[in-house]
């Protein structure tokens, strides 16, 4: 769980990268709204929606800072606020409850002593539906961070059975490419070696545009035209709509980064159908197969659900058994929650002790499968982004001990073993002296 922050305008951000990114617009808005020269501070929380102990961690955190702050003006926004205002606006420590689209607009945050002054005017949360633009929000630096977030999408048109998130987000919606082209710019010209795309739906992007550019066509453009970026990574994707151009610049951009975390959810056919998804379990094998033919090397992660209504031991099995036959590393295992709203709440419902050791059985079959890649690596070479003192990432987006190297920096080193959780690393020149 997030830190409480103590003073000034501070920014408490749960969930997903975008929601890093917009933290720093939001950060900015209310700087121009004047909340700094409030007496006590404000402390704006960017909450999460995708699971109930999401929305949980968050009012907590909110009950802490109001102990910890009893003179700071609490903001709640982001994708729990966006669904379910009420919630918010019904607690006594929140001054301002405000939606996904108006938590990036400086007049929405009221620099007046007196805001929040009763429940209707507590909330300022729009029909997310209706927005139909995505604008591009620049931000010359992501705070505290080695690498930059760069939004290019927004929102979804998809209504898979277990996500409350369209709800949150709104209908999917992409930003400009000219207008992305000139955020990387300017944060490549700030120092930023790697820049991470991020959206809700990203292999979306484009289809609202003027004559419909995918996402391939997106990168390419960027590397193209931004030689100062040394690394451009993926948020994840959803591989089923990965276009030949993105494919393509996989196999051929060594700027690209070699890792792509993918939204697979589950590992079974039946289960993805009453999941609503796009794909089966055999369009994910190979197109892992398919792109480590292309970029012997890459790292994939994924997105896991267990526990879905109706999910036998034997479905339950095909996800256990897809870690391997994706040769998956990064797992990130979602016990299922059931949102109110969502039609997988409607459905018959795995018992929650079941739901909980499935979901530890996945994480343990991930730590494995991690631990295994771990070790390969060891004796290779690698360019490591070094995130804060003593430690960064591979291009893989492995963490990596290792003593050299400022924030920001990225240093050539060699593997030299791992502790199971990171590898170890010692710079080339060291070595060589």
């Amino acid at each position: 769980m997030p830190e409480t922050p103590a003073k000034g305008i501070e920014v408490v951000t749960f969930g997903c990268r975008l929601n890093t990114y917009e933290s720093e617009v939001m950060r900015r808005e209310a700087e121009s709204a004047g909340l700094g020269a409030l007496k006590g501070g404000a402390i704006i929380f960017n909450t999460c929606a995708v699971t109930g102990e999401a929305v949980r961690q968050a009012k907590q955190s909110i009950r802490k800072a109001r102990r910890e702050n009893p003179e700071a003006r609490i903001i709640v926004t982001g994708c729990a606020a966006q669904t379910n205002p009420q919630d918010f606006s019904a607690m006594g420590e929140v001054d301002l409850v405000l939606g996904n689209e108006e938590k990036l607009k400086a007049h929405n945050y009221r620099a007046l002593p007196d805001f929040g002054v009763n429940d209707f005017e507590k909330a300022r949360v729009n029909d997310i539906m209706s927005v139909k633009e995505t604008a591009s929000h620049m931000v010359d630096a992501i705070e505290g961070r080695a690498r930059a977030f760069v939004q290019v999408q927004n929102g979804c048109d998809h209504r898979c059975t277990f996500c409350i998130i369209p709800y949150g987000r709104g209908n999917s919606r992409s930003v400009p490419m000219g207008a992305v082209v000139e955020q990387i710019k300017r944060l490549a010209g700030n120092g930023y070696a790697e820049i991470v795309l991020s959206g809700v739906d990203m292999t979306s992007f484009g289809a609202d545009l003027p004559g419909a550019p995918r996402l391939g066509k997106l990168v390419k453009t960027i590397l193209r035209q931004v030689p100062e970026v040394r690394r451009l990574r993926l948020s994840s994707i959803d591989s089923i709509e990965a276009d030949d151009d993105l494919l393509e610049a996989i196999a051929t951009e060594n700027r690209l980064m070699p890792h792509l975390h993918l939204s697979l959810q589950s590992g079974d056919d039946m289960i993805l159908k009453r999941m609503k998804r796009r794909h089966l379990r055999e369009q994910s094998i190979r197109f892992c197969q398919d792109v480590r033919k292309l970029r012997p090397g890459i790292v994939f992660g994924a997105d896991i659900i267990a526990g879905f209504p109706t999910e036998t031991d034997e479905m339950f099995e095909n996800s256990i058994a897809i870690v391997e036959e994706c040769g998956l590393t990064h797992l990130h295992v979602f016990p299922f929650s059931p949102r109110e709203g969502t039609p997988a709440a409607r459905m018959p419902q795995v018992r929650r002790d079941v739901v909980k050791r499935r979901a530890a059985r996945l994480r343990a079959a991930g730590d494995a499968a991690y631990a295994r890649h771990l070790a390969s690596l060891a004796g290779t070479t690698q360019s490591i982004l070094i995130e804060r003192e003593g430690l960064g990432r591979t291009e893989g987006f492995t963490l990596a001990a290792i003593a050299a190297g400022q924030p920001g920096e990225i240093i050539e080193a060699v593997v030299t073993g791992h502790d199971g959780a990171r590898l170890e690393a010692a710079p080339l020149t060291a070595r060589a002296a």
